[in-house]
């Protein structure tokens, strides 16, 4: 990226960019990286509704892309509400933000913010008039808690809710919805099948907060890195990466089918990825962790949808 300048190496100086165009600042501010936690559980439930008797195409294309929509929404908001609080000051050691790096307006990120929750809402009409008021519940619960992730009076981010809301809303709930979209039902398999997805997302959170720990202090974000310390956060990230992987067992000795195990193929990917956090020290390396830690979900989630699939 050419416009990307790097600091000495030594996390005494964050990573800067120039100013990026402006359709690249779009870009960076939609996190594109984080998207796999949106698309991940739409896939999976997908592949639960084919074993519980089809796919109902148009059901899970608007579900793809009504999670998607709120994803970018979400991080919008995080973009302009941390801007606001001054979450992302000059020695953020992650990806400089588009609101605090003057790159975008507050007015401009909160217009997009809503044009996006909007166009999620676009998409989740359709869902209504199959899936009914289930479908409304979780829509404006996500939409809801998307916006209370880090605005409102009690962001839930500051206050170390962040990492069972992700688990719940980038696990059951996405899964889950999709699920009942198609299906019109919620078996238990499905339930099971969608923890270990929702697992990998908050491990994504995990690294975002640890990179984040000193300037999270400073501004009073009491995430669990800060309010645990940095080997909790570590010990937290390795048991969301050992109970995703121990799943996959229990329903492969209950439903007696070996092709349930494929997901613990992505195993050794995760524990080069908990090593990877435990060396990391400088704010590259945390950023190019949390990359690498979606990819890992969407390896899992690929893995699970070829199990569900083959079973």
């Amino acid at each position: 990226m050419p416009w990307l300048r790097h600091g000495r190496g030594d996390g005494k100086v964050p990573c800067q960019m120039t100013q990026p165009s402006r359709a690249m600042a779009w870009v960076l501010a939609a996190r594109v990286r984080t998207l796999p936690a949106a698309a991940v559980p739409v896939a999976v439930g997908t592949a639960c509704a084919h074993v519980l008797g089809g796919i109902a195409w148009p059901a899970a294309l608007c579900a793809l892309f009504g999670a998607l929509a709120i994803q970018i929404a979400t991080n919008f908001a995080n973009d302009v509400f941390d801007a606001e609080k001054g979450a992302d000051g000059p020695n953020r050691q992650g990806p400089p933000r588009a609101v605090s790096s003057g790159w975008i307006t507050a007015k401009q990120m909160k217009l997009a913010m809503i044009a996006a929750f909007a166009a999620a809402t676009v998409a989740g009409a359709y869902l209504v008039s199959v899936g009914g008021w289930p479908v409304v519940a979780i829509g404006i619960a996500s939409i809801l808690s998307g916006i209370a992730y880090t605005g409102g009076p009690y962001p839930l981010g500051y206050n170390g809710l962040g990492d069972i809301f992700v688990f719940i809303f980038f696990g059951p709930v996405a899964v889950l919805g999709t699920v009942w979209a198609q299906r019109f039902v919620v078996p238990t398999f499905a339930i099971w099948i969608s923890i270990p997805v929702g697992l990998l997302a908050a491990a994504i959170l995990v690294v975002n907060n640890l990179r984040d720990r000193d300037t999270d202090i400073v501004v009073g974000k009491r995430t669990l890195a800060v309010r645990f310390g940095r080997t909790a956060a570590l010990a937290q990230y390795a048991g969301l990466l050992i109970a995703a992987a121990v799943i996959p067992v229990g329903l492969a000795l209950h439903y007696h089918s070996n092709w349930l195990l494929l997901p613990l193929a992505a195993t050794p990917i995760g524990v080069l990825r908990y090593r990877a956090l435990v060396a990391a020290r400088i704010g590259a390396q945390f950023n190019q962790l949390l990359a690498a830690t979606a990819q890992l979900l969407l390896l899992y989630g690929a893995l699970q949808v070829a199990a569900l699939v083959l079973a």
